[in-house]
């Protein structure tokens, strides 16, 4: 089987392999273990990977580069409507030449392919809609416009479109899934010790989208109520000097840190040794850092966004908070005066993410590429 990714994910080329996000990248090598030759479509940069990249593990790609797109502003829609037929050009003939078509939507290269498949009925094809599924949800014109044509069985033939939680009134086009990090191998209960001092992380991209000055703000507010703690941040960002700026502004620095990007191993014994983690999110898939926590006991502290309210079941496997400071501290407070029910919460936690495995998912994703060839 010939397989094709059309995606807007950047890559690297590094000795003859193509790094890329390992997350995406480890997700993606569990569909390649079925294509005996693949085609990707998508940007390349000239950088050597870092820390937080891995390549995909087949010996037979053919890589095919596009520019990154954007629509931000004036110069920018200029230059990507004159990329726009070289792009399209080089989707088209990958679709022409494979067997099995494989999207990565919302985004950009994601709208126009999924334009472009409609070329393509009866071919197999498979999108992984990695953004938020919600339909009730606000979302930009560009992300509605590729929700509505692939949930449309007369434009979309052929295809499923995997979305994180289980919305109503859907059509046979769309399928509830999930993703995984952890194996079989690595289940199992880990009791928690809830008392003070407490351990709050957090783990995602520094952008405002995540939202991490929010949960240094949080933790600045416990410790105003004479709750000790500490928070440590891992992952890097466009806001990096701003949360810099901010801990060392207010004196935070022997309780907030920075910790930077780190693997997944790593990211492991961190999950183990903290109690909670929080993400008050404006925008989610499904949020992996919350899975991951909760595989290990840490329980997520968490808004209402996408599928994340189903995932923590509306507060027995989680905290639910709002966006209000002052509401989301008053929460975490009447919490932790309850140890016991803490460490319910952590279990449950533990016992619905372990049923997310790698395995489970590479059944998953198997019984969906041969129940289409």
């Amino acid at each position: 089987m010939k397989f094709a990714i059309i995606t807007y994910i950047l890559h690297k080329e590094h000795n003859k392999s193509y790094y890329s996000y390992e997350p995406y990248i480890r997700e993606m090598n569990i569909w390649l273990n079925s294509a005996e030759e693949i085609i990707v479509v998508a940007p390349k940069i000239s950088a050597f990977p870092n820390a937080i990249e891995t390549s995909y593990l087949h010996n037979k790609i053919d890589f095919r580069n596009i520019p990154s797109i954007a629509f931000l502003n004036f110069s920018g829609v200029i230059r990507s409507l004159i990329m726009l037929p070289g792009i399209s050009f080089r989707i088209l003939m990958a679709m022409k030449e494979a067997d099995h078509i494989h999207l990565r939507c919302p985004g950009n290269i994601g709208l126009i392919a999924s334009m472009l498949q409609m070329f393509f009925p009866n071919k197999l094809k498979t999108v992984k809609y990695a953004g938020n599924w919600d339909p009730n949800s606000k979302q930009s014109r560009s992300y509605r416009l590729q929700k509505w044509i692939l949930s449309n069985t007369f434009l979309s033939r052929n295809i499923k479109v995997l979305v994180y939680g289980d919305w109503p009134n859907q059509s046979k086009n769309i399928a509830p899934f999930f993703t995984a990090s952890f194996s079989e191998a690595e289940k199992g209960l880990h009791n928690k010790d809830f008392t003070s001092p407490f351990k709050f992380i957090f783990v995602g991209s520094l952008s405002a989208g995540k939202r991490p000055l929010f949960a240094i703000q949080l933790i600045e507010s416990l410790m105003g109520k004479g709750i000790p703690v500490k928070l440590e941040i891992y992952g890097s960002g466009v806001m990096k000097n701003e949360l810099q700026e901010y801990i060392a502004t207010k004196n935070l620095d022997p309780f907030v840190r920075l910790m930077g990007n780190c693997k997944l191993e790593e990211l492991k014994e961190v999950y183990k040794a903290s109690h909670f983690l929080v993400l008050a999110s404006q925008s989610e898939g499904w949020p992996k850092a919350v899975a991951e926590a909760m595989f290990f006991g840490c329980i997520p502290v968490v808004t209402s966004v996408s599928c994340v309210p189903w995932m923590v079941d509306y507060g027995k496997r989680g905290i639910l908070i709002d966006e209000n400071l002052t509401s989301a501290t008053e929460k975490i407070q009447q919490e932790i005066r309850n140890p016991e029910n803490l460490k319910e919460i952590s279990i449950a936690a533990q016992t619905w993410s372990q049923e997310y495995t790698l395995e489970k998912f590479e059944e998953g994703i198997k019984k969906i590429i041969y129940d289409s060839h």
